[in-house]
């Protein structure tokens, strides 16, 4: 099964108006780009998909028909859920209220603390992620309503949904409880949750009440003074290894750092869910403070997924293995499947070229 993670932004809501002006969405900032150094792809134009709304019916349908034919089984859309307040919620309960399109989608509750740290203010809070067991029980049958769209995405006939920062979440088995039991009672069958590694790293999430774990992908931390505001010698050393004079940019080589995650995934002593990111450069974002991944190829791209269908082959999973692509639309961050004016097609295409599906796939689809 291969679900790529999608980013339901791309469209003015009233947060997004008070807190970064009217009519932001990420566009704003894909936009604005410019290079910082010789041969920097930016600024990111969209080709075929535009520079799409995504309240219009229209660019929901045309999303969902490019990923349908390029083998992308169905979407991961980020939930945001704040105590009872939606953020973003508007594509996806579209698609609920339409029936249309009809790409199988599921949901991953990103629970984290929005802030204005993309732009390098740590302290300037804009929305708490606060938990409670009220919260929970209001939370569960909201999320079982829409286990029980027949286009939800199923494992072996449990709906799927992933929680990106379960450590985050103090009332934890509470909450896994909760969905477990509110999926049950609306005819829905047992939830098949997933806890994200990206802030817990060598957790096998089973031990936290879960079904399994996401190996989510990019893995920054593992990069060499990826978050250190300061200057140092070795960045500069590196950063001009790799052919850029420059003290602020974080600059990697993509192909050593696909190596790195992938040598430490089939490293593990438990099974995980593989994910593959597309690519990264947050310059739109975060400036001469970005981090960008150098040599950063479809081909590279490709062999990253030829390396997670390997590992899923030669595990030995009771249910059916998934592969999630990080990320569909991920534009601020240069980390996305969608046709661009650089590569067009090219990163589609190695999905087409290596993700043959093994024998045991097919439950993407609705029961």
């Amino acid at each position: 099964m291969v679900i790529a993670v999608h980013l339901p932004q791309f469209h003015p809501f009233k947060e997004n108006n008070e807190w970064w002006g009217d009519g932001f969405t990420e566009w704003t900032n894909v936009g604005k780009a410019r290079p910082l150094f010789p041969a920097h792809d930016q600024p990111r134009v969209p080709t075929e998909l535009d520079y799409y709304d995504l309240r219009e019916a229209a660019a929901r349908a045309a999303q969902a028909d490019l990923a349908r034919a390029h083998g992308i089984d169905g979407f991961c859309y980020y939930h945001y859920w704040f105590n009872g307040h939606r953020l973003m919620e508007e594509p996806v309960e579209e698609i609920l209220r339409l029936g249309e399109p009809d790409l199988p989608f599921s949901l991953c509750w990103a629970n984290e603390t929005w802030s204005r740290r993309w732009l390098g203010e740590e302290k300037d809070v804009l929305i708490s992620q606060t938990y409670s067991e009220e919260d929970n029980l209001k939370h569960s049958e909201y999320l079982a309503n829409m286990f029980s769209d027949p286009r939800y995405i199923r494992v072996n006939g449990r709906p799927l949904f992933v929680i990106y920062r379960p450590n985050h979440i103090p009332v934890l088995d509470h909450f896994i409880k909760s969905l477990r039991t509110a999926s049950m009672e609306s005819g829905c069958g047992n939830p098949y949750i997933l806890g994200c590694s990206a802030h817990a790293e060598g957790v096998d999430m089973r031990s936290l009440g879960m079904d399994g774990t996401f190996d989510f992908q990019p893995k920054l931390g593992f990069l060499p003074e990826a978050f250190e505001e300061n200057h140092t010698v070795q960045r500069l050393e590196r950063n001009k290894a790799l052919g850029v004079d420059s003290p602020n940019l974080r600059l990697y080589d993509a192909p050593d750092f696909r190596k790195q995650m992938a040598d430490y995934r089939n490293s593990l002593g438990y099974p995980v869910h593989p994910s593959v990111f597309v690519g990264w450069d947050n310059t739109p974002r975060r400036g001469d403070k970005g981090t960008v991944l150098l040599n950063n190829t479809p081909e590279e791209f490709g062999k990253s997924l030829e390396s997670a269908q390997s590992y899923l082959q030669s595990e030995k999973f009771s249910d059916e293995g998934i592969i999630f692509i990080n990320a569909w639309n991920e534009w601020a961050e240069g980390n996305y499947l969608e046709p661009d004016m650089s590569q067009q097609t090219r990163f589609l295409e190695q999905v087409t070229k290596v993700l043959k599906l093994p024998a045991n796939a097919g439950n993407a689809k609705p029961d």
